[in-house]
């Protein structure tokens, strides 16, 4: 699974990407650490104090965050805007994998605690939108989506439709700053939140 939006494609694309081994797992199983790298990549360079005011909490909670994801390899001090007296941090990646399926088995608790924090990460982003949804301009209220679809699959065409869905979003204009430079006017940041779930507590029922 992927907690980004964009999908590696390419060699660039993978050189953006980080996979997630055990220590990596470890350091990102916090719902605040999962916001300050997203937040990080979505808005840029910040500082502890600034990370602090968007997510809700004090400031030298936010730095010792920082910290963790620092010694992980995850973030890292921007010197060009740092000083003596304030700390500036950007990502290293643009995006976060955990593609190897045994790390589940390896590292149970610290996979769930990961998993749930993407979770709830996700959960806020889509409070934020609909906290926000009645002052959008309308012709972005028209474009808001929350559909679910219930399918009968076998676990290679669960796969399958998972590696479509990001296909199809591959497709589109990523949130790049290089890219942003030269969209079209009226573009504007689109958060895409898929999710395919198992739900194997329901048996096909006997005809």
């Amino acid at each position: 699974m992927t907690d980004a939006l964009e999908t590696p494609d390419g060699p660039a694309a993978e050189e953006e990407t980080v996979v997630l081994d055990a220590k990596g797992l470890r350091a990102m199983a916090h719902p605040v650490r999962v916001q300050v790298v997203g937040l990080l990549r979505k808005h840029g360079p910040s500082t502890a104090t600034r990370l602090a005011e968007r997510l809700g909490v004090n400031s030298g909670t936010a730095s010792y965050h920082l910290r963790q994801l620092g010694a992980a390899g995850f973030v890292e001090e921007d010197t060009e805007r740092g000083n003596a007296r304030e700390r500036w941090w950007r990502s290293v990646h643009r995006m976060t994998e955990l593609s190897d399926r045994s790390l589940a088995d390896r590292e149970p608790e610290a996979t769930l605690a990961y998993l749930q924090s993407v979770a709830a990460t996700y959960t806020l982003r889509t409070q934020q939108t609909l906290n926000g949804l009645q002052t959008l301009p309308h012709a972005w209220r028209g474009t808001f989506d929350m559909s679910d679809w219930t399918l009968r699959l076998t676990p290679e065409e669960a796969v399958a439709l998972r590696r479509e869905l990001r296909d199809v979003v591959a497709r589109y204009r990523r949130d790049v700053p290089e890219v942003a430079a030269h969209a079209p006017e009226g573009a504007e940041r689109v958060g895409v939140i898929t999710h395919v779930l198992p739900e194997l507590d329901s048996p096909a029922e006997t005809p």
